[in-house]
């Protein structure tokens, strides 16, 4: 018995000796001293043993248990503090080593333009006014002085939520909200989400528009002119300068198409203005004296302008961005080189 124990106990000794982690520790524990190791089978035995025996056999088990817990109790002491060496070791910071360098942050092309132009107009004098993106055919179109057969109507350019909601096309339909809750003078700029069934390199489903409104006594054609004149400066340079030319919406007579001098060769013709010296930016007119009727105001007393742009045209011309799908896939390479 008392070789039994000892070859037990040295071979307990030689895989814990040769263990690789704690896992191995544990499995010999559970192969020695557990409820089915060989230790205690022995001890399940000792009925065997003659009794004037059984003492001493006792006394030989306990010594080969505290001397095997003895070592695995040392050799797990020693893994966890290896391990905790390595964790040390991984963890370790070198104060002297210079520091990562953190990315800066900006804002998306889209918001700087929007901020930019909002800040513009507010200058001027304008309020801004945000409408609900799901509008009714009234305000959308009818209000608007569109026409029943109007090809804008149509499913393949609106998003119809039902015949008589859907996702606004224009935020023009801001300005109709405003005139009936509000008399004038009203000076306002509407900007917002709108959706067109559209889809090319330079339009998109989504869109971001702003709209604009003066209404007030004796409002011409040359204001609309003049604030323009100030606008264009002041997004894209200086030097820049407008032009006027005819053009057909439904809620402004007359209408016009509003040009700025090209900024990148100055007006003498390049690829970004198609050799023209021109680029168009956004659509105004006067506002159609039927529109001022349906909203309560009397077009004999007062008149307005409006106009509208969208936001990504703007920033795609500001930023040279040829492909309006860059602004929604938020390219870091492209993001980062837009910060104003």
């Amino acid at each position: 018995m008392k070789e039994k124990l000892q070859k037990i106990r040295e071979q307990a000794i030689a895989e814990i000796e040769n263990s690789e982690g704690i896992d191995k520790l544990i499995e010999v524990r559970s192969a020695v001293l557990g409820k089915k190791g060989e230790l205690t089978a022995i001890l399940k035995k000792m009925k065997e043993v003659a009794p004037e025996d059984r003492p001493k056999v006792g006394q030989w088990v306990n010594e080969t248990r505290e001397a095997i817990e003895a070592i695995l109790d040392e050799k797990k002491k020693a893994f966890e503090a290896e391990a905790l060496r390595l964790r040390y070791e991984k963890e370790k910071i070198d104060v002297t080593m210079p520091a990562e360098r953190q990315e800066k942050g900006n804002l998306h092309p889209v918001t700087q333009v929007r901020n930019q132009l909002t800040d513009i107009f507010a200058s001027m004098g304008f309020e801004i006014y945000e409408g609900t993106e799901i509008e009714t055919d009234y305000y959308n179109f009818t209000a608007l002085n569109t026409a029943k057969d109007h090809p804008a109507r149509d499913m393949q350019d609106t998003f119809y939520l039902s015949p008589e909601f859907l996702l606004r096309t224009q935020t023009s339909a801001g300005q109709i909200h405003v005139m009936e809750e509000k008399k004038p003078p009203i000076k306002i700029i509407s900007p917002g989400k709108v959706f067109r069934s559209d889809d090319d390199a330079t339009h998109s489903p989504m869109f971001t528009q702003m709209e604009g409104l003066v209404v007030d006594h004796g409002i011409t054609l040359c204001d609309l002119k003049g604030m323009l004149e100030e606008f264009a400066r002041r997004i894209f340079g200086k030097n820049v300068t407008t032009r006027l030319r005819p053009s057909y919406f439904p809620f402004t007579e007359p209408s016009v198409e509003v040009d700025v001098s090209c900024f990148q060769c100055g007006g003498k013709g390049c690829r970004l203005c198609k050799g023209t010296g021109w680029i168009e930016v956004l659509g105004a007119g006067v506002v159609n004296h039927r529109v001022l009727e349906g909203c309560g105001i009397d077009a004999e007393e007062y008149s307005g302008f409006a106009f509208g742009m969208g936001i990504e045209r703007i920033a795609m011309l500001k930023y040279g961005i040829n492909n309006i799908k860059l602004l929604f896939e938020s390219d870091l390479r492209v993001l980062k080189q837009i910060d104003d």
